[in-house]
């Protein structure tokens, strides 16, 4: 291990690395599991291709690269707090703010892990209120193209669990009416459906 002189050490990484060990969709029987790491890493870059897609056929102007590293930390307090699953999370408005309140202070302590210098050069993706409003709309659009291909994918699988929650945020991408979500539904959800040799063909 390399010493700096007078440098702190941080165990900012060392604690969210540990997001791969955190389980998403706890309330539900799952044929294929899924954790927060892989999760994150997913919205990721469906987030940073729903940005390139509003740029490049709907005249948006938005940080694309922005976009994704605040997607990768989008859950990053969920090392903290836990995955809450979301029938529980959005129950009602005093849980949901309840939560929410978590969540804030959940950011402060990951913030505090990193060394001070760096601490306002990480807080726009830590800290959710620090992300504009287009940013915003797209990770949490990715966040639910995730979810929604995660249940598509136990349904593959022959897991009738998933149906309902499939169908609820189908619903819901379709209402947000997002020309990018429609694009990427359109032109690159149907290879998930695909088998593996037929991915290159």
């Amino acid at each position: 291990m390399i010493d700096s002189p007078g440098r702190k050490a941080s165990h900012f990484f060392a604690y969210v690395s540990r997001l791969r060990w955190i389980k998403r969709w706890g309330l539900m029987r799952n044929a294929i599991d899924e954790n927060v790491a892989t999760h994150s890493w997913e919205v990721a870059t469906v987030a940073h291709a729903l940005a390139l897609i509003r740029n490049r056929h709907f005249a948006g102007t938005v940080n694309a690269d922005r976009v994704a590293a605040a997607a990768l930390y989008h859950d990053a307090t969920e090392v903290i707090t836990g995955d809450m699953p979301t029938p529980v999370k959005y129950h009602s408005r005093v849980m949901r703010e309840a939560f929410g309140d978590i969540e804030h202070k959940a950011e402060a302590e990951l913030l505090a892990l990193l060394p001070e210098d760096l601490r306002e050069d990480f807080s726009p993706y830590v800290r959710e209120s620090r992300l504009g409003p287009e940013e915003k709309e797209l990770i949490k659009a990715a966040d639910r193209l995730s979810a929604w291909l995660k249940c598509r994918a136990e349904l593959r699988a022959g897991n009738p669990e998933f149906g309902p929650a499939e169908q609820q945020i189908r619903a819901r991408l379709e209402a947000d009416g997002l020309p990018e979500v429609q694009y990427f539904l359109e032109v690159f959800a149907p290879g998930y459906d695909q088998p593996l040799d037929n991915l290159l063909g």
